[in-house]
């Protein structure tokens, strides 16, 4: 490569450096947005002049919604939501993956193509059908019901994604636990697991970041009001004489957090699994 060409490629480094930069800060700017009001006070907050970082640093928003019994409780059903999410979409969807993409299945394709119209329906239309049958069981008001209303469109998902991870691994795996003495499920669980680590670490945190961020199904099948998540009451900032804006956007950074943590921490493992389940076959 003479020099020439090296001082291309070099500034088409650098104008890609630039690209990501920007396209970086206007993907992270409404987040600072949202933490910065968050430490704002009453009056910085409605003021007149715009202010891009706060003058008068405050935790009185976060003290509002930290110090609420509704809102420890509200955060606490939002934990179990996403926990029982994760939780059904693994013990379910795990085995349909396996069982999917190990053996030969008559109707797998057909099944596969269910799984995937599935993942095209709204919410709004399984919202009834779904009603209905929660009523009809007895299983309206109680912490279950939206967890597994959740689960079933995350389901298809892990199903989907899992399907191609399980057929590439060798079969090879499966000759030698037979020979080491493993029955079908002890290879299943210390054989195939560990060998698909990478794509169920992404399915526990969709399930997870599924249930956590849901709102249609909490509302319509959690009768209750104490049983309501973060993402319901977060209009109690709202009132006759205004909104507070800075305690909103304190409950919106709380409710972001871990969001925002799991892809810090575990985001090697979700592109990868995500990438990876796209193109094995």
């Amino acid at each position: 490569m003479n020099k020439k060409e090296m001082s291309r490629s070099r500034r088409k480094e650098i104008l890609n450096s630039i690209i990501a930069i920007i396209i970086t800060i206007l993907f992270l700017f409404p987040i600072y947005w949202l933490v910065q009001i968050s430490f704002k006070s009453d009056t910085e907050t409605f003021g007149k002049v715009l202010t891009y970082y706060p003058r008068e640093f405050t935790f009185g928003p976060w003290l509002v919604n930290l110090t609420d019994k509704n809102f420890l409780l509200s955060l606490r059903n939002s934990f179990v939501n996403a926990a029982l999410t994760m939780l059904i979409t693994v013990v379910l969807g795990v085995p349909a993956a396996y069982g999917m993409g190990r053996y030969k299945v008559k109707g797998s394709n057909l099944f596969l193509l269910t799984f995937l119209v599935s993942q095209m329906l709204p919410a709004s239309l399984t919202l009834t059908p779904m009603y209905l049958i929660f009523n009809k069981v007895g299983l309206l008001g109680h912490h279950i019901t939206a967890p597994i209303a959740i689960a079933a469109s995350s389901i298809p998902f892990a199903v989907v994604t899992l399907r191609p991870y399980f057929k590439s691994v060798p079969m090879a795996l499966d000759e030698a636990a037979r020979l080491d003495g493993c029955g079908p499920l002890k290879a299943f669980t210390h054989v195939m697991i560990p060998a698909v680590k990478t794509g169920i670490i992404t399915i526990l945190v969709i399930s997870f970041l599924n249930g956590w961020n849901d709102l249609i199904f909490s509302m319509t099948f959690n009768v209750g009001a104490e049983m309501r998540p973060l993402t319901a009451n977060i209009y109690k900032f709202q009132n006759a004489y205004g909104t507070k804006w800075n305690c909103i956007m304190a409950y919106g950074t709380i409710l972001v957090i871990p969001v925002v943590l799991m892809f810090i921490f575990l985001q090697k493992y979700i592109v990868g699994g995500l990438t990876a389940g796209a193109v094995k076959d």
